[in-house]
């Protein structure tokens, strides 16, 4: 059960339904602006924050300004673009989280007074380092790393150790080793023949998602609260904002092709939606949809499998899904006290519902 003044999110209604009808009023995504007003809450834009531990303060200004153009085709901001924008074409929003939920709880009663007199806006040095040091090691492990990976893991080490908080470190060391593992298994997964997933169903997905997508976040909060002394209840909550969110946003990305138009349709046959259009058909149906999309040069043709997919319930069920993880991310923090903080926090749960 949730708790009491827990926002519904309107998509809860959805459950049961399908087919596409049930995006049809919608609308468009508002994800940049929520992230763009929450980052004004916490004192600056954080979508640099990796760029901010790589290069000197002049730099990472001329590197806000490139931000305004990021937009345009100059050859030259490549790779910026790879900095600013992640797969899904969204400004990173990690080490934003961690800063909001670290003001949104503010200081625990064990915090001395000194301690207090060093927050900024709400806010410890230690969480603000924290909050880069999670942007670094994203980054680490995205598509940038083949070039710069180890020297991003390097600087993220460092940072840690200077934070002085033995069950951070640990805490952040273990969320390296997940997205390591995380990786591996969608690396492989890749790699497979035509990309079939055989045996995976939705539960195996989401162990695999909170691995590569989910453990990062969710270990950044928890860590934020013991930077600021908070006692187990508070670091399993702030976990559990941080996991729950990061599950709906890897959904909200899984499901664009299959409720957007896209030209030319594509799509990971690892995606939600095709996990759960897999368990349903069961695997005997679901290698037979697959021939039956083959194209004379043996290559899918992915505008027939969409269509395929949509027929059943796959897409239903994965926003269903999504609507459940953004739901349980509102409950996690009902606990914390009602702020501007906590709201940004809210906005930021229901816009991954936004498709």
């Amino acid at each position: 059960m949730f708790t009491a003044g827990l926002r519904r999110l309107p998509c809860l209604a959805l459950v049961g339904h399908r087919g596409l009808s049930l995006f049809s009023s919608s609308g468009p995504s508002n994800w940049n602006k929520v992230v763009s007003d929450a980052e004004k809450i916490v004192g600056y834009p954080t979508s640099f924050m990796s760029l901010r531990c790589l290069l000197s303060d002049e730099l990472s200004n001329v590197a806000m300004y490139v931000r305004k153009l990021v937009g345009t085709q100059h050859p030259l901001l490549n790779t910026a673009r790879g900095f600013v924008y992640d797969s899904r074409n969204n400004l990173q929003m990690r080490g934003l989280v961690v800063l909001l939920i670290s003001k949104a709880v503010g200081p625990s009663q064990a915090s001395s007074d000194l301690l207090v007199q060093d927050m900024v806006s709400g806010i410890y040095p230690s969480q603000r380092n924290l909050a880069e040091i999670t942007e670094l090691i994203h980054t680490f492990g995205n598509k940038i790393a083949v070039l710069s990976g180890d020297f991003l893991l390097a600087n993220a080490c460092t940072g840690l150790a200077q934070l002085n908080n033995t069950k951070v470190v640990e805490l952040i060391s273990s969320a390296i080793g997940d997205l390591v593992q995380g990786i591996y298994y969608e690396n492989s997964s890749n790699t497979a023949d035509n990309g079939i997933t055989d045996g995976i169903d939705i539960g195996t997905w989401e162990e695999r998602t909170f691995l590569s997508h989910g453990a990062l976040l969710a270990k950044s909060c928890q860590a934020a609260m013991e930077l600021a002394q908070h006692d187990t209840k508070a670091q399993r909550l702030a976990y559990n904002y941080g996991k729950h969110l990061s599950l709906g946003h890897k959904l909200n990305s899984d499901l664009q092709p299959f409720v957007k138009s896209v030209d030319p349709v594509s799509f990971s046959l690892s995606a939600a939606p095709v996990v759960f259009h897999q368990q349903s058909v069961g695997q005997e149906r679901w290698h037979q949809q697959l021939q039956q999309a083959q194209t004379s040069r043996n290559m899918l043709d992915y505008s027939k499998l969409l269509a395929t997919v949509k027929s059943d319930k796959g897409v239903s069920s994965a926003v269903d899904l999504c609507c459940f993880h953004s739901n349980k991310a509102l409950e996690a923090i009902q606990a914390f006290p009602a702020s501007e903080a906590r709201s940004a926090l809210e906005n930021i749960a229901s816009a991954v519902t936004k498709f």
